[in-house]
Formats: structure tokens, sequence, C-alpha cells
């Protein structure tokens, strides 16, 4: 196989388009010009962009690089799912140090044309560049909706019900567990890593996946939320987003949270309260959305949407009840790429 400084900037651009295949009709032109060409003669566009830094938002001592570019292609088609749009097309831009080879980029992107496929994305253009150190993946997602379609989270009402989509928390725990782990091995590289009987925790982390099939499910039954957001950052900065940006309050009960049972378990064992994990930990990926009262029969038929509450006035505040039947203020405490450590 090639070295990468064999092959230089063109080659190696050459190599990592010389199999992809257009899908999309909306995709006149893709990669192989000065831009790409898209056509959304009646639909709305919707685009979205994300940096993943190496050290900052993963890191390579347990993150393999196909599930890393998977999952950096999971978490914009997200938000655009997010705004109850299609996902179409992805730009990909990347900056490379020279410890890596051609075999290690052609993991990381073996992840990124599985991801294109399984949701039916264009991966168009993008960019190839070097870093002083380290790697960078950036990458832009476009898709499409008609006007009426497209749901904001600024538009939730008062006394809609606050759903939430499969469970939430596993992915801050298998980020838990994989950091252990490799805490442990830095400190002896004779013991191996003990991962067994956690997988789904694992899953959750190195390779989420957008609810794109929800989305299909609520514009097949004629439901279309009030409000939508997807909940990277965790459960209580996600309401709280939706309450601010609709001037509304909420109020949630902590027994109505979905939590997987190996989330719990593996929670308990750090001595962290599992709802803690669900409230802030983030990267579940998961959508939450809002819908009127009267589209709950309907909501009740799928097993992957739970409801949790319901939207106050502004006044009441975002509140959760707890078990045992006290008052807890919501606050944001997810993620925060800048909160000094």
């Amino acid at each position: 196989m090639a070295e990468l400084s064999e092959l230089g900037e063109f080659g190696l651009i050459k190599h990592l388009t010389k199999d992809i295949k257009i899908i999309n009709e909306q995709t006149i032109k893709g990669v192989g010009d000065d831009a790409a060409v898209l056509d959304y003669s009646d639909e709305k566009i919707v685009i979205t962009s994300d940096l993943l830094v190496e050290g900052v938002h993963f890191d390579l001592a347990y993150v393999p690089l196909k599930h890393l570019g998977y999952k950096a292609v999971v978490v914009n088609i997200s938000d655009v799912i997010a705004m109850n749009a299609k996902p179409r097309q992805i730009i990909v831009s990347i900056a490379i140090s020279n410890r890596f080879g051609l075999e290690a980029i052609d993991e990381l992107y073996s992840g990124i044309h599985l991801a294109c496929k399984n949701y039916g994305v264009d991966l168009v253009g993008g960019d190839t560049t070097s870093s002083k150190q380290g790697l960078f993946i950036s990458i832009t997602a476009i898709g499409g909706a008609k006007q009426e379609e497209i749901v904001y989270r600024s538009t939730a009402k008062e006394n809609d019900l606050i759903c939430v989509t499969g469970d939430l928390g596993a992915a801050y725990m298998g980020l838990q567990l994989l950091e252990r782990e490799n805490e442990i091995f830095k400190a002896d590289p004779q013991i191996q890593p003990d991962l067994s009987g956690y997988n789904y925790i694992l899953q959750r982390q190195l390779k989420p996946e957008a609810r794109y099939d929800v989305c299909n499910y609520l514009n097949n039954n004629n439901i279309t939320p009030n409000s939508l957001i997807d909940i990277s950052d965790g459960l209580s900065s996600e309401i709280m987003h939706i309450c601010n940006n609709s001037n509304v309050g909420c109020q949630i009960y902590e027994d109505k949270i979905p939590i997987n049972d190996e989330t719990i378990k593996m929670a308990e064992e750090f001595g962290i309260n599992p709802l803690v994990c669900a409230l802030n930990g983030g990267e579940d990926y998961e959508l939450l959305f809002t819908v009127d009262l009267n589209d709950y029969e309907k909501l009740k038929a799928n097993n992957q949407i739970s409801v949790i509450g319901h939207i106050t006035k502004q006044n009441q505040g975002t509140n959760m009840i707890r078990l045992d039947n006290s008052i807890m203020d919501l606050s944001a405490e997810g993620w925060n790429a800048f909160m000094k450590k």
C-alpha cells in the first residue's frame, strides 16, 4: 500500500473517492469538480456542521477509526433529522498528522462510507490537509424538507406531551467504562481491558444511531411534533433549550425517564446515580420532542417512544417530579466544550 507522502493530497482524494456512487436525485454533481451541485427545487435546504477534535471529542486509545468515521457522520445526520428533514448529502474534511498511514485513513473512511450507505446519504465533497498534531474531522450534512414539515425547537406549546426516544445515559456510561479500562491499561499494559457484559453501552458510545426510524413513524402516522431536538448534551440541557426558545416551562417525571438496565448496572458500579447519566450524560443522539395531547393514542403503539411529562407556562419553571414527589429544578449541566478542567 502506498504511503501518504507518495500519494500527495490529490492522490489521496482520488483514492478516497474512487468508489463513491450517487444515490440521491438531488445530487446533480458530487465530487470531482470545484463544488458540488444540488437541486432542491421543491424543498427547503437544511445544513449543519460538526467538528470532532482528537483529545477533545475522542481518544484513539480506545476508539476504533472505523467507529469514529461512522459516528462522525451520524452525529451530523442526527441534527438534520432533528429538524424533521431527510439527510441526503455530506461534505467531509479531515486534517491528519504524519503518524497516520493510508491504511488508517482507509479505516476511517470505511466507517464514513458505511454510515452513508445505511442512511442513504451521498458524500459530495470535502478537503484534506495535514495537521501538526492529531486528527480533526469536520462534517457538513445537508438535507431537505418541505417548509411545512420542518420542526424547530422554538415552537413547543403549553400542554404538549414531552417525549423521548429509546433510552438515555447509556453512551455516557459506555464512555466511563472505556476511560476506566484505558487508565488501568496505561498503569499496567499487562492487564487486558475487561469490557465483557457491557456490549450495549459500548455500542451506544462507539457506534450511535440517529433516530430516523422514529421520524418516519411520526410522519407515517400523521404526527407532527410541535418542537424537536436531538439529545447530544443530555436530557436536561436539551429540554431547557426547547423551553427557553419556546418561552415555556416543563414538568417531567423521574419514573418516566427510560434508562437501560445495563446503564443502571454500570452506573451503580461507578457509584453514580443513573438519573444523573440520563439528565447530563450526553451523546445519546435520541430525539426529544413535544406533540399535541391528541396524538397520545398514536404514540402508545411505538415502544421506542416514552412520554415523560408535559409543557407548562413559562412562569412555572423547568421542573422534575422526583420519586418521592419532591420537585427538582432542572439545570443545564451537560457537555460543555469550553468548560475549564
